[in-house]
């Protein structure tokens, strides 16, 4: 009896003894865990350390900071604020990107995949310059389109202010309103079966009523997803309302939190991060509400009788063209071509003066060793951003769908977590993370990460922290649609998981990994708000450089829109390149299922 007590108390123990996969998949958690979760779990706890400069002294707990917080003044009015410029932004942007998808989609407008990837181009340009194109614009006293039209005779004061909640309001749009969602939008349209849009036509229903009556019920999932999407954003929007807000008091909560850390002295930390906790709550709350709008309804557009149509819109067709032609202008051409005359102006808006046009600001630019150290950090960054993060999110999107390890439910919730984490709070977090001693425990005098705080690496990790829940995702779904087979004929043949993994998936990903590649790039040479807190004067990079130079303190707005040009040619430049690339591997791969598999081809040309 005893011995098989003991027999029976063994078993389990050998049954439950980890293995590599379970120390790999402790150290994942742990890793991502400190770097994407702990450094705003401090903002939590440092919210409760009374001491009035955080550097100095033993800590005190206590509310102190919470009570003096509430006495801040337009502290709670910045929280209303950003959920007020996003309900305007979403409002208006939302039914035109549905509109926009419907007819690139489902009409036969033409020319629709490259007015599709137009969309894409104005994805790509960089918020920070758009923003400052539109300053040299609408600019009440100097702007180019206002001294345009106060030239004719029955216009006496200027009539467009950028500087005002409309102007906030229109620059958002501008930058990343509409572009985003026409993406998300129109490959869903186009996949959905005409059938039934056929069978209300053939009623005598009119395209106005089909669209209304049937094409947007069926395409209320998707739409969900993409509103879901954008509740995510109400407290990301930072260097728009921080360029244009500031000049007349306006506040959002981004730009409130960069004041109180930069714009005042001695920064107010305290209040900064019960300010900073305040928006955790509040996306506490947010993120069930996204999931639930999520699951809220499911409608199949995709069927086994899927049947592709498209309207033809007859004489609407010459104006609907024309319209999304020209809002094309607005969200590429026009702001590049507003920056570069604005570049060669003595003075962007003054046409009296002499000379009117000069290579003046190229030349200071172009000659400044502070641009030069910025545009060889941009390009540090962007390219071992781009490099780096695709890699480590198919890791991690291969541990999530290919393996039944332990604990990947956690490694998903963190995941999703850091999405929701505002690019500014997330670089308030880090700094912290960098600067301060650990809360409690026997590090809580030491700093052991401060050589992190302003290096190279910081931003590379700020970098990665903000995409990796979108990039993650995308090749989840890659994973759920590629079969095993290969994988598991190359471990049949002796290959270990590394080679399996080098050899099988990195190959089949790479389309996706590009395009990964290609957004993170993007990301990494346009972005301000996860990395200003964290950056130094060594590590500028040429987005916060254009921030400096844009910001009304300092007024050289030529020189912003000069360097804003370079970080425009970097993002438009490399999205050409990856998109002919691409487009260049999908042919092979099309050449080579052709070969091997006609009836495969002739079911892909189909679709």
């Amino acid at each position: 009896m005893a011995l098989a007590e003991r027999m029976w108390l063994a078993r389990p123990a050998r049954a439950r003894r980890p293995g590599s996969g379970s120390f790999v998949m402790a150290v994942v958690l742990i890793v991502l865990g400190f770097y994407l979760l702990w450094p705003v779990m401090l903002l939590m706890i440092n919210s409760f350390d009374a001491r009035a400069d955080w550097f100095v002294g033993t800590r005190e707990w206590g509310l102190d900071h919470w009570r003096t917080a509430w006495r801040q003044p337009g502290l709670l009015l910045s929280l209303a604020n950003s959920f007020m410029i996003w309900a305007l932004v979403v409002g208006i942007s939302f039914p035109i990107s549905v509109l926009i998808a419907w007819i690139l989609a489902r009409t036969s407008i033409p020319f629709s995949r490259t007015l599709e990837f137009l969309f894409w181009i104005s994805f790509m340009m960089p918020g920070i310059s758009v923003t400052i194109a539109w300053m040299t614009l609408l600019d009440p006293d100097i702007g180019l389109l206002n001294v345009a039209l106060e030239r004719l005779p029955f216009i006496n004061d200027s009539p467009l202010n950028i500087f005002s909640i409309p102007g906030i309001v229109w620059a958002n749009i501008m930058t990343n309103g509409i572009a985003v969602k026409v993406m998300l939008l129109t490959p869903s349209f186009r996949n959905m079966d005409a059938s039934m849009e056929e069978a209300a036509r053939v009623s005598g229903a009119s395209n106005l009523t089909t669209m209304l009556r049937v094409t947007l019920p069926l395409m209320i999932s998707p739409m969900a997803l993409v509103f879901a999407l954008q509740l995510l954003r109400i407290f990301q929007s930072f260097e728009t309302e921080l360029l244009l807000g500031m000049p007349f008091g306006f506040f959002v909560y981004s730009t409130k939190l960069f004041q109180m850390i930069r714009g005042s002295d001695p920064p107010m930390y305290g209040q900064a991060t019960v300010l900073a906790s305040l928006t955790l709550l509040l996306i506490a709350l947010i993120i069930p509400m996204q999931r639930w709008v999520i699951t809220r309804k499911r409608y199949t557009t995709i069927t086994g009788s899927f049947k592709p149509g498209l309207i033809n819109l007859g004489p609407f067709m010459p104006v609907v063209v024309g319209g999304i032609v020209l809002l094309l202008v607005l969200l590429t051409i026009g702001p590049a071509s507003v920056l570069l005359l604005g570049s060669f102006m003595s003075r962007a808006g003054y046409f009296n003066l002499d000379p009117v046009f000069t290579l003046e600001h190229w030349q200071l630019v172009l000659t400044d060793s502070l641009f030069l150290k910025a545009l060889r950090t941009t390009l540090v960054l962007a390219i071992t951003s781009s490099i780096m993060s695709p890699l480590l999110f198919s890791f991690l999107a291969y541990i999530l769908v290919r393996t039944r390890l332990r604990g990947r439910w956690a490694l998903d919730l963190i995941i999703w977590g850091s999405g929701a984490i505002p690019g500014i709070l997330s670089s308030l977090g880090l700094l912290w993370l960098f600067l301060g001693p650990f809360p409690f425990g026997p590090l809580s005098n030491l700093r052991p990460l401060l050589f992190m705080f302003g290096s190279i690496w910081a931003l590379i990790l700020a970098v990665v922290i903000q995409g990796n829940t979108t990039g993650t995702n995308i090749l989840k779904g890659v994973f759920v649609q590629v079969g095993a087979d290969m994988e598991e004929a190359a471990r049949i043949a002796g290959a270990g998981w590394f080679r399996t993994y080098f050899q099988i998936w990195i190959p089949l990903l790479m389309p996706t990994l590009i395009l990964l590649g290609t957004l993170n790039f993007v990301i990494a040479a346009g972005t301000t708000s996860s990395i200003i807190l964290i950056a130094s004067r060594g590590t500028m990079t040429l987005s916060l450089l254009a921030l400096e130079f844009a910001s009304p303190g300092v007024g050289l707005r030529e020189e912003a829109s000069v360097v804003s040009l370079f970080i425009m040619a970097m993002t438009v430049g490399v999205a050409l390149m990856a998109r002919a690339f691409g487009l260049r591997l999908g042919l092979r791969q099309e050449m080579r299922a052709s070969a091997t598999n006609p009836q495969g081809s002739q079911v892909a040309g189909s679709r």
